[in-house]
């Protein structure tokens, strides 16, 4: 199975076929969202996009690891990671075209 990437440019392409808008303000728009979402998760604040999903920061804890070549310990610093959990809108949507391609 060959998988896309949807890419700033496709969502360009695709703002401006559906709305109409000139392809630089289709960019300009897109490129708008991309930064508010940005901005707020520097700011550490939940993204929530309606029949989406959320995208929401957690920290994680320094902890131990181990370097699988070698079998060393090491310590991973704590961190702050970006998680992603889609709606169940999105979910359903998903396992639906999921089965009809079985």
């Amino acid at each position: 199975m060959k998988s896309k990437t949807l890419t700033r440019s496709g969502l360009f392409e695709s703002v401006y076929n559906k709305f109409g808008l000139s392809r630089s303000e289709s960019a300009d728009l897109v490129e708008c969202v991309i930064e508010e979402i940005c901005k707020a998760a520097e700011r550490g604040e939940s993204i929530k996009l309606s029949s989406f999903g959320t995208f929401f920061i957690r920290s994680k804890n320094e902890r131990i690891g181990r370097n699988p070549k070698t079998g060393q310990e090491v310590s991973i610093t704590p961190r702050r990671v970006m998680v992603f959990k889609p709606s169940t809108i999105l979910k359903e949507l998903v396992d639906t075209k999921n089965k009809s391609k079985l």
